[in-house]
């Protein structure tokens, strides 16, 4: 009997297996608090002066940059992925033991790796070895997917190719923190990789597919607006500004951010949010990629004062637009409509969900606004325990949906 069709019993066991999206993202939902609460001490402990906190074996800023980009989101990716990546090519379904071990990879990992950021650098390489075997065997499983596919399209293929340059990503890490001869460089190019190599082109991808669909099916009368050329133009000139970036030629990545700034406020123009504010589970999508323009016109501002007065006026409120702002909010948006329509519930908007999206965009702010003057540190102590703040229900209610059956009866 195969496990993911019994989704009926009351076993927390057999349910996690029922269902890809169930063991994933409920690691997703741990990795979600634990990397806040690292982080907001770890800032509290230099806002502060807290002597006796101990230091990662790696600059604070990219073990935190390395274990959000490679270990929390992805695994929100993962469970998606293994979820769609059948229905949007007609390819064979993944079966249990396929996921579970990547989400026990990818989450044990990042737990080890977490601890290893509290001075211990054993930990933290052992924890990032582990996440590469998740990473490893996932990236497998959709590549055979892929392969096994009637229609292999371009959002399958771009999907792919993401999560080949995440796997890089991580392995280049772990290269270097195993290597201390290796040049930092390559640590920095693993950061950058993750940002515009993997997370953009797997979330901008999944946008490009799903926003016109999911508009289609609940506005009347809405057309699709999904332009080919859209996917590998995003592609080159994110590859680009990370390849920019890490030479050490930010002040040319206005020739990138330009242009992605008009990319991406095209879709959101041509996506028509104004039609779409109904039902609030299709209005959040809308509201989550209008974050994504909007960081890169902060980019191109950040860029073009750096190409003219040689000045880096915005600090990172750029990239938290992208990473609270844009990724966050579709994160909460699109794993929500997933958990929702997966579990047999109504396909709108909870007051929890509800209350955590709303939160978010007050984090998102509040890290923007750390950038621009006064007690910096202090504003990122309050934007970290924002968000644990805003997503604790958040994950408490989608922990207990995960570890239930279907309200509908159906296997999944």
């Amino acid at each position: 009997m195969d496990i993911s069709t019994t989704s009926t019993s009351n076993d927390p066991t057999a349910l996690l297996a029922a269902a890809p999206h169930r063991p994933l993202f409920l690691a997703g939902t741990v990795a979600v608090l634990l990397s806040m609460v690292w982080w907001t001490l770890e800032l509290a402990s230099l806002r502060f002066g807290w002597v006796r906190w101990p230091q990662p074996p790696v600059p604070p800023v990219w073990g935190h940059a390395v274990l959000i980009q490679y270990g929390l989101f992805p695994l929100f990716m993962f469970g998606f992925l293994m979820t769609t990546f059948p229905r949007w090519m007609d390819g064979p379904p993944v079966p249990p033991r396929r996921y579970l071990p990547v989400a026990g990879g990818v989450l044990g990992g990042y737990v080890l790796g977490t601890l290893g950021l509290l001075g211990m650098p054993a930990l933290l390489k052992s924890g990032l070895l582990l996440m590469l075997a998740g990473y490893l065997v996932g990236t497998g499983t959709l590549a055979g997917v892929l392969r096994a596919a009637v229609d292999r399209n371009r959002h399958g293929w771009s999907c792919l190719a993401a999560f080949g340059v995440g796997t890089l990503g991580l392995a280049l890490f772990i290269a270097w923190l195993f290597d201390p001869g290796l040049p930092a460089a390559l640590g920095w190019l693993a950061v950058k990789l993750g940002t515009f190599g993997f997370l953009l082109p797997v979330y901008f991808t999944v946008c490009h597919r799903m926003l016109p669909f999911f508009s289609k099916n609940m506005v009347a009368g809405y057309t699709m607006w999904r332009p080919a050329w859209s996917l590998p133009v995003a592609w080159a000139l994110l590859l680009a500004h990370a390849l920019l970036d890490w030479s050490g030629l930010a002040q040319w990545l206005w020739l990138c951010d330009l242009p992605l700034a008009m990319v991406f406020g095209l879709h959101a123009l041509m996506w028509k949010p104004w039609r779409c504010l109904r039902p609030g589970l299709l209005a959040v999508l809308h509201i989550a990629f209008a974050w994504l323009p909007v960081a890169f016109v902060l980019f191109s501002v950040q860029d073009l004062a750096l190409a003219v007065g040689g000045r880096h006026v915005l600090g990172l409120a750029p990239l938290h637009a992208l990473a609270i702002g844009f990724f966050g909010s579709m994160l909460v948006a699109m794993v929500t409509r997933v958990t929702h329509g997966h579990s047999g519930r109504p396909l709108q908007m909870h007051p929890v969900p509800w209350l955590c999206f709303a939160l978010l965009q007050g984090v998102a702010c509040m890290r923007i606004r750390a950038e621009l003057g006064g007690d910096r540190y202090l504003w990122l102590v309050i934007a970290g325990a924002g968000w644990l703040l805003a997503f604790l229900p958040w994950v408490l209610r989608s922990a207990w949906i995960y570890l239930t059956p279907r309200t509908d009866g159906k296997p999944g």
